[in-house]
């Protein structure tokens, strides 16, 4: 099944200033996040981010937090049992998820949007663990338990899926 900007949203899981230093491969995954973030606001797929206890951990870095429509903090590890759900837009059936740490609140959140029928979507080169083993563990664990694991390429050519989309060009210099 293809991704269908119109059922999309984006959510940007802890991407934060105080976490991210110690994340894995971490210039890396902001910068597929912000890339993702960028593209999904050209297509007007709305952006919801979280911050972890943000009063401990910082909010999120300013490069992925400005692109956010809305952020949530939380203390849940899973956002859905703190307002992630109703802060989803009706139409959104394919949640696409980046960030941070992939074993423990991105997987819990997708997980539990797994439970509320959602299609879920984790980056593979946007989501991260301070150790990559961790990470692994999380995808290989989310795939299990049916999430597709995607590319920040395959979100944005699904999204478009004619070479003749008015935002080919405008998408094409993000990958790039």
């Amino acid at each position: 099944m293809l991704i269908d900007v119109s059922q999309s949203a984006l959510l940007v899981v802890d991407l934060q200033q105080k976490l991210l230093p110690v994340i894995h491969d971490n210039q890396a995954i902001l910068a597929q996040a912000v890339r993702m973030a960028t593209i999904a606001g050209l297509f007007g797929v709305p952006v919801i981010g979280t911050e972890q206890i943000p009063d401990k951990l910082g909010s999120n870095h300013p490069d992925i937090r400005h692109l956010c429509g809305q952020t949530l903090a939380k203390s849940h590890f899973d956002a859905c049992a703190e307002g992630l759900l109703p802060a989803l837009p009706g139409a959104a059936r394919q949640i696409v998820i980046a960030g941070c740490e992939a074993h423990i609140c991105m997987l819990q959140t997708a997980l539990s949007l797994l439970e509320h029928g959602y299609q879920v979507l984790p980056l593979l080169d946007a989501c991260g663990s301070r150790k990559s083993s961790d990470r692994d563990a999380a995808f290989a664990r989310l795939q299990q338990a049916g999430a597709v694991p995607v590319t920040v390429e395959m979100v944005a050519y699904e999204w478009m899926r004619d070479a003749r989309h008015p935002l080919f060009r405008d998408v094409l210099k993000l990958i790039k």
